[in-house]
């Protein structure tokens, strides 16, 4: 079972789409995929299935093993495409991680999923946290999306100092752009120094569309709302990076 997480310590920079829709991805390649939506807003849920179909379950009764992982998990929600919804009880993970000393409290709750599940896709908080930290000592890979302004790139910087303090390993972080504007002088400047900026970004540049907006109002991943957009094709991009990272041969 592979594990890839989609992490940013900045808020409203296209995280829970690109996850979202890349879980979606990998389950249309028939990779038996889970969905976890770890931020409490529970944004992945308006994306992938709208609002009233997926709604989640107390925290503490998962974490206090009162009920097995699999209760939580609402099953295909598409053909091998497992889900399991926030609730607001999750802005509380942190605490309870705090009393959870020695272990990676994530890493056991997922176990048992195993067999079954070939791919977990994890939606976090932008926050840095207890939580982010188990997150990011687990995950195979941390998909970061960054807009192209240089505060993004700041808070970039500011994630990378926080895993190589941690010692969490900053080879598995891997970038990508995302709410590009290439009407914007900004945007396309550094666009031109990805390599130069990151070391080795994932190609993939996810632009600012009115279609990614849409997921959330008509509660469909990007390849079921509009195929044919030129955003649904750097999410498949994203899919093929992330393919790759983790299956290459």
């Amino acid at each position: 079972m592979r594990i890839i997480a989609f992490y940013s310590p900045k808020g409203g920079v296209g995280k829970t789409a690109a996850a979202v829709n890349t879980a979606y991805l990998a389950s249309r390649a028939n990779i038996s995929t889970l969905l976890w939506d770890l931020d409490p807003q529970g944004a992945a849920s308006f994306y992938l299935a709208g609002a009233e179909v997926v709604k989640g379950r107390k925290l503490s009764k998962l974490l206090e093993g009162k009920s097995p992982i699999a209760r939580f998990i609402h099953e295909d929600v598409y053909p091998n495409l497992d889900f399991i919804p926030a609730h607001s009880s999750f802005r509380n993970f942190d605490i309870k991680l705090e009393h959870e000393e020695g272990h990676n409290v994530l890493k056991d709750l997922l176990a048992p999923l195993s067999e079954d599940t070939s791919l977990v896709v994890l939606d976090c908080p932008p926050t840095l946290s207890r939580l982010t930290e188990q997150v990011l000592e687990m995950a195979d890979k941390v998909y970061v999306p960054v807009v192209p302004t240089w505060l993004s790139l700041n808070s970039w910087n500011q994630l990378r100092e926080f895993v190589k303090d941690k010692k969490l390993g900053n080879k598995k972080l891997r970038p990508f752009f995302s709410m590009v504007d290439r009407r914007k002088n900004l945007h396309r400047d550094i666009l031109a120094q990805a390599e130069e900026v990151f070391g080795h970004p994932a190609p993939a540049a996810v632009p600012y569309a009115s279609a990614v907006e849409r997921m959330g109002e008509e509660g469909q991943p990007l390849e079921l709302l509009a195929p044919n957009t030129p955003a649904a094709a750097e999410f498949r991009k994203l899919w093929e990076s992330v393919r790759k990272d983790l299956w290459a041969r």
